[in-house]
């Protein structure tokens, strides 16, 4: 997203919690140091800031944000006027205090992004072979570079306020399908196999998963909601191009599944 603001003609600033290690920016994109479940290292990345683009989760672990209130209080005060956030999807506290803050806020939910297929890269590389449970679910998976060509459009232009933008792929795909996709474009045969719950459970347990989190992911994807399935006009809507499709992404990443 940053080049995309970059392309847009925009300064840009990137907060980071550790700014010595961000050496893949561009020279021209100010780096500030930050954390944003510590609010009070926040105040010299947002002065001077006109529009911030802030993640509903912070972290590896996805952790909620449990400091945006103060965030966005500090914002106003820093003269902020357009906020894009990240969002899971759910209504909680983080969202109230963004509709309660006074700025031009967009919400921006991504159904799913089709780079959670990368957690297939190594099992591909190694097997040829994706073995899950539950085949027959859908999601309308939205390529990364979509969901941050919308965000760059709307924190640079605006035009989207008090909305949640929606942002899927053109289509909804099963993980056979997906599956089939990668193959294609790795010339490579790779087969997808069923498992059942036994079957997966078994399979995480050798893995090293906690009991929880395997009855997590087996409700979760058991109980997959109609809207995952959804197929939204956003992209075109917002960038004025369709979205890019799961063949599309899987051709672009297709080395990472080649052994």
């Amino acid at each position: 997203m940053v080049e995309r603001l970059r392309q847009a003609g925009q300064s840009v600033r990137a907060l980071t919690r550790a700014p010595a290690e961000a050496t893949g920016l561009p020279g021209d994109v100010e780096v500030a140091g930050g954390d944003l479940t510590k609010p009070q290292t926040l105040a010299a990345a947002l002065d001077g800031v006109s529009a911030v683009h802030l993640l509903e989760a912070t972290g590896h672990d996805h952790a909620p944000l449990q400091t945006g209130p103060q965030i966005l209080a500090m914002a106003a005060e820093a003269g902020i006027r357009r906020l894009t956030v990240l969002s899971v999807g759910e209504d909680g506290e983080l969202e109230q205090a963004v509709r309660d803050s006074g700025l031009e806020w967009t919400f921006i939910w991504p159904i799913d992004f089709m780079s959670n297929a990368l957690g297939w890269a190594e099992v591909i590389r190694n097997t040829a072979e994706v073995r899950e449970p539950y085949a027959n679910r859908r999601t309308a998976s939205a390529d990364e570079a979509d969901v941050a060509d919308v965000t760059a459009t709307v924190l640079a232009k605006g035009g989207y306020a008090g909305r949640r933008l929606i942002v899927s792929g053109p289509e909804a795909l099963t993980p056979a399908e997906k599956v089939s996709a990668i193959a294609a474009a790795t010339g490579r045969e790779i087969r997808f196999t069923e498992l059942t719950d036994d079957q997966a459970r078994l399979r995480w347990r050798a893995e090293g998963w906690p009991e929880e989190g395997i009855e997590f992911m087996l409700r979760m994807w058991a109980t997959v909601p109609e809207t995952v399935a959804r197929v939204t006009s956003t992209v075109e809507e917002v960038v004025g191009r369709p979205p890019r499709t799961f063949a599309q992404w899987a051709a672009t990443h297709a080395d990472a599944f080649r052994p």
